[in-house]
């Protein structure tokens, strides 16, 4: 494992851990600006509501105007560049943008308009089958819809994506949807919605979508590896944002990263990923309605840490692996302390930060009394990173909430566990399952 310490021997920055910059490029730009606005807030002092660096506050601006002035939010674009320049007006070149996408929304409601109207209509929905191209005929002959129509739902949804109204992009997306026979931009439109779905934080339709696209490349990309690879990853980068806001989007989630073919993403393309899986699975605990699930994900996040430890670590992946693998419990708590410091300076996992920690200690308490029958109190407070009287506050709460099998000895300040011993018997039978198993497997193999 290597050490935590840089070169000159001082520990790590915070700065040092940020992941915007490695997950930035596979995100959409509208997704980036709310990771830009949690930095910027990071940078006001709570109480005098002061900036505490002048200078990095106006390089977040500018990385807020670079960002979005190739979109249509010309007003706030605007803004940001008056803040810039120091102006109190923008230069007229905002206008004639704003009055020219003014222009663009006009024409192409007129130009939706009639199908629009179609579609809300009960008459003409139920007459709707699910052979696209037979619906188009239909609407063709019965209500003179032409296929310019049906594109112009596609163009009118990236525009008003464009100039984040994001709902109204949802809607016309969706409906071109329903009706267009080109593949490719049915599968442009499903990411769009997607987008649009996160950015309104419609978590239930966001979990449709993202089951929509996964489908699609899949079954699209399914001879040419490189895409699928690529689409892959930003589908797991975009995925973050339900995972991290939404309880019932836990378990679907984390069974899509567990994949195969995407916890091979995550391996050959995005390692970083492994603090989200990570700090995904140890705050699953007591979430997941099956237990073993969340105990074989944490089985497979340990051996995926160790596996890509040359590759990337953070304190979260650190803490995974001195508790687990190193059983270190010394440098568990220290970088149980450092992931605490980076989760809540991460903006997808902030409103985690406490649930880790609590789920952390768990682990930490758990692996420590499977090693130990009777433990000192001052022992097992340093162990968990909380003083005397806490701890066992912490614990009392512990063994009455999961029915523990341990006392505390007050009078000598220690943690009984109970272990039952194991009998012989059992443990014949055990072993002699595996050796069956094994000769049954080898047996095959010979008659082969």
């Amino acid at each position: 494992m290597a050490s935590t310490e840089t070169a000159n021997g001082s520990s790590p920055s915070l700065a040092e851990y940020d992941l915007l910059q490695k997950i930035a490029p596979h995100l959409d730009r509208h997704m980036i600006f709310p990771l830009l606005e949690f930095r910027a807030g990071q940078l006001v002092d709570e109480e005098s509501g002061d900036i505490k660096d002048e200078a990095k506050a106006r390089e977040i601006t500018q990385a807020k105007y670079s960002l979005l002035k190739k979109t249509n939010m010309t007003d706030y674009v605007a803004n940001l560049y008056c803040e810039l320049e120091g102006l109190d007006d923008p230069p007229v070149e905002f206008a004639d943008k704003r009055q020219k996408v003014f222009s663009q929304l006009e024409t192409y409601e007129q130009a939706t308009s009639k199908i629009t109207e179609l579609l809300q209509r009960d008459d003409v929905v139920g007459a709707l089958r699910s052979d696209k191209v037979a619906n188009l005929e239909f609407l063709k002959r019965d209500h003179e819809v032409t296929q310019e129509m049906v594109d112009a739902l596609y163009d009118f949804g990236n525009l008003q994506y464009s100039c984040g109204n994001y709902g109204d992009a949802s809607d016309l997306l969706y409906r071109f949807r329903v009706l267009s026979t080109d593949n490719d931009k049915v599968a442009s439109a499903t990411w769009g919605r997607l987008a649009c779905e996160i950015l309104t934080m419609s978590w239930d339709s966001a979990i449709e979508e993202l089951q929509k696209v996964r489908e699609s490349i899949d079954s699209r990309l399914a001879n040419n590896p490189l895409a699928q690879l690529q689409h892959r990853t930003s589908l797991i980068h975009w995925a973050l944002f339900p995972l991290f806001n939404y309880d019932k989007a836990r378990e679907p989630l984390l069974e899509l990263f567990f994949n195969a073919g995407f916890i091979n993403t995550i391996q050959a393309n995005c390692p970083w990923i492994l603090r989200y899986l990570a700090v995904a699975v140890i705050t699953s605990r007591g979430r997941t309605k099956n237990q073993g699930i969340q105990q074989k994900q944490m089985k497979d996040i340990v051996r995926i840490v160790k596996q890509e430890a040359y590759e990337y670590q953070d304190p979260v992946t650190r803490f995974v692996y001195a508790l687990c693998i190193d059983f270190d419990f010394e440098e568990a708590q220290h970088q149980l302390v450092l992931a605490e410091q980076v989760l809540r300076s991460d903006f997808l996992l902030l409103a985690h930060a406490d649930d880790f920690v609590d789920s952390a200690r768990h682990l930490i308490f758990e692996s420590y009394c499977k090693i130990h029958a009777r433990i000192a109190l001052t022992d097992l407070s340093a162990r968990l990173g909380l003083n005397a009287t806490d701890a066992e506050k912490w614990i009392v709460n512990l063994i009455r909430d999961t029915r523990l099998d341990a006392k505390i000895d007050y009078k000598e300040g220690t943690v009984v566990m109970n272990h039952p011993p194991s009998s012989v018997y059992q443990q014949v039978i055990e072993r002699t399952k595996g050796g069956f198993f094994r000769t049954q497997v080898l047996s095959a193999a010979v008659a082969r």
